[in-house]
């Protein structure tokens, strides 16, 4: 008789994850994840991830990628997780601690008729230095605007991590119109990034508002990126285009960030649940 894995499908912005808990549970769950996000013929999602036990914060996300890779951080996953934690009483209150592969991350809830509907993420303070992005620069500072060839042009990419490496590049050119399916995974493969990266297109709408699309690592591209759209804002603070809250306008509705230009990064948006069942492994 085949066992059944109890699951929960959640979004954030139209970024989606099937979300299990196995705190009791042992897995493939880099095998289980390329299986279980598969449209057609899986649920279909932008990755798994897992609740685990923690003796450091209140429970443990490990999130996998769509391709089976295992993601740093995601800040749209970290909302979708609180949303489960807090809804289904794993954790006391609205607000709960996070173990991840990129530390410790601090989330509070905001609910409505006893349902988690929004989620604000502490995504850490980010980071500039080249080998710990990681990119192939020997730079200590932010490395803003370098050109960097891809398939026969020229991007100015700027680099910056949020747990996870990311390629910013501002352009004037219509995001929409932008052939981000090619482009994204030559970016994401570049012999620049040792662990790959995610890369984030940008239009400035105005001083508080930013146009992005994303391709994110190990998925392509998404409706939305929380460590991205930190990414982005973080980047436009630097080049001095927006100020300390910035609205992120992506495929999957509007995210906002919040960054002094000195300490820790947040990021707030809605989450919701969009079902749940079984799965047949």
């Amino acid at each position: 008789m085949n066992k059944k894995l109890e699951f929960v499908k959640m979004q954030g912005t139209g970024n989606d994850f099937i979300m299990v808990d196995a705190r009791d549970l042992d897995n493939d769950w880099s095998k289980l994840s390329v299986d279980i996000c598969r449209n057609h013929f899986g649920i279909g999602a932008d990755g798994l991830i897992t609740i685990g036990n923690s003796s450091i914060a209140d429970l443990k996300m490990r999130i996998f990628n769509a391709d089976g890779s295992e993601a740093q951080i995601c800040g749209n996953g970290l909302r979708c997780f609180a949303k489960y934690a807090v809804d289904g009483k794993l954790v006391r209150g609205p607000d709960l601690t996070v173990d991840t592969v990129a530390g410790v991350k601090k989330v509070d809830t905001v609910s409505e008729h006893g349902k988690v509907t929004r989620a604000r993420v502490n995504m850490g303070k980010p980071v500039f230095k080249g080998k710990d992005i990681p990119v192939a620069i020997d730079n200590d500072g932010p490395i803003l605007d370098q050109v960097v060839q891809v398939d026969g042009s020229e991007l100015e990419l700027s680099f910056v991590s949020m747990g996870n490496p990311h390629a910013v590049c501002f352009m004037k050119e219509n995001v929409a119109k932008f052939p981000l399916l090619t482009v994204g995974p030559l970016v994401e493969h570049h012999t620049l990034f040792p662990q790959r990266t995610n890369f984030e297109i940008v239009n400035v709408l105005d001083g508080r508002s930013l146009q992005v699309r994303i391709w994110e690592r190990g998925v392509g591209e998404t409706l939305a990126c929380g460590s991205g759209a930190c990414a982005v804002a973080v980047v436009s603070r630097l080049k001095n285009i927006t100020g300390e809250n910035v609205d992120i306008m992506i495929s999957g509705g509007t995210l906002t960030i919040s960054w002094d230009g000195n300490g820790d990064v947040y990021l707030e948006g809605p989450v919701g649940e969009v079902f749940s069942g079984e799965f047949e492994l």
